[in-house]
């Protein structure tokens, strides 16, 4: 029967299970530099097609004005409503290093990163990702505007409760609401168009008066042609329609060797801490050193798959989750030399150093996260980048530096030639 080693926590090692969990780790890095790509399955990103941004790689600016159809001069408030849409749009496609102001002669200057496979480096093609500039618009059937994009509070895709089917949700604003309700009141049985300036997006018939704000289109073919016109609507809620004056490139302002001088640093640092924990921890400080490759490999991941843009502030978050989780695993050390020292055998010092350790862990990660947490809910761009990269450091932390580790030193401690007090940090007794 195989020995086994069993944690108040519920978790169990066996001898396997540190070679079960190094491989997973190693899958994973491979998966991380390499990425999988599966033609109509599975596309997975590896690090090396991380979007970086304008601070590491540089980008392109845009200047966006009103459309010539739009008559007047638009107010501060519309301008800055225009404003708050592009920059909504561009933290939904997780393009977080970015910069959209108003300038001086009421245009609005957008900059923003190259994505990770654009090698064209087109700034007009580059835009597109953006979505549509022009203005949304409702129509009854004798032309008449009875919605504008501005009064659409949100848009998506969802499948009918009745029979399962694509359909489209438009969630209006109390402004909306009441033009709907008025409009859907009057128009029963009829069309109301949605329109993309001249272009018709969709034709639906109204079966009966919208009163409560939140309505839904059906007979979309497929889920994928629901989606389709959701983005569409939502990316129209602008107060009026835009066009680009001008577009152009604009160069990494930390210049084109600071990402080969992090990566260089980045190397450098974390050897010597390998070095360190190994030398210093010896047993526990090499399964630490497994841990945070996994904790750094997973980060990565979680940025290169949603193509969540990688800015300064961000690695700034990533070395800042590297540093709690050797702070996590010297805790756990130290507690496990502790109870050594103290005379517990081998099987009671490891478990008793992980629970000790565990509070200390678990308070540092919890108060970071809900900064970071705060951060995403709160900020925008950059702050954006740095909360999302500390808060899955945070959690791959937990999932690394504690439970991982835990079930690999459990592992190697069922070793016969593995169990020396000294591998673990205790003193060497002479025989």
């Amino acid at each position: 029967m195989q020995k086994s080693f069993t944690k108040r926590s519920g978790f169990r090692s066996t001898r396997n299970t540190f070679f079960i969990t190094a491989g997973v780790i190693a899958l994973i890095a491979i998966l991380c530099y390499t990425g999988l790509y599966i033609p109509g399955v599975i596309q997975i990103k590896g690090v090396q097609e991380t979007r970086l941004g304008i601070d590491i790689k540089g980008g392109f600016e845009a200047v966006l004005a009103p459309a010539k159809s739009y008559v007047g001069t638009p107010t501060k408030a519309d301008l800055e409503a225009a404003k708050s849409v592009v920059e909504l749009r561009m933290d939904n496609l997780k393009i977080t290093d970015r910069d959209v102001f108003i300038d001086n002669e009421n245009r609005i200057v957008v900059r923003s990163p190259w994505k990770s496979d654009d090698t064209a480096n087109n700034a007009d093609t580059a835009l597109k990702e953006l979505g549509e500039m022009a203005l949304l618009t409702f129509k009854d059937p004798d032309g008449k505007v009875v919605l504008e994009g501005k009064d659409v509070a949100d848009s998506y895709a969802a499948l009918s409760q009745k029979d399962n089917s694509p359909v489209v949700v438009l969630n209006l604003t109390p402004d909306g609401k009441t033009k709907f309700a008025e409009a859907t009141a009057r128009l029963v049985n009829q069309k109301i168009s949605i329109n993309m300036d001249t272009i018709q997006l969709s034709n639906p018939n109204v079966e009966s008066a919208i009163t409560g704000g939140e309505a839904t289109i059906t007979g979309m073919g497929t889920i994928e042609a629901a989606k389709a016109l959701a983005a569409k609507i939502k990316a129209g809620a602008l107060p009026f329609a835009l066009e680009t004056i001008t577009s152009s490139q604009i160069s990494a302002s930390l210049g084109k060797g600071a990402l080969d001088v992090m990566k260089t640093a980045g190397i450098v640092a974390f050897s010597l801490i390998c070095l360190f924990m190994l030398l210093y921890y010896r047993l526990p400080g090499f399964v630490a050193i497994i841990a945070l490759i996994a904790q750094i490999v997973g980060q990565l991941l979680a940025i290169s798959v949603p193509q969540f843009t990688l800015t300064l502030p961000g690695i700034a978050a990533i070395i800042l989750s590297i540093g709690m989780g050797v702070d996590a695993n010297i805790i756990i050390s130290e507690r496990i030399k502790e109870e050594l020292n103290a005379g517990n055998p081998l099987k009671i010092a490891i478990r008793n150093g992980f629970d000790r350790a565990f509070s200390a862990v678990l308070d540092g990660n919890v108060t970071v996260a809900i900064a970071a947490i705060a951060l995403m809910l709160f900020g925008s761009g950059t702050f954006l980048s740095f909360g999302y990269s500390l808060l899955t450091g945070v959690i791959l932390n937990g999932l690394c530096g504690v439970t991982a580790t835990r079930l690999m030193v459990g592992s190697l401690s069922l070793y016969p030639n593995l169990q020396a007090k000294w591998l673990y940090g205790g003193k060497k007794v002479k025989e």
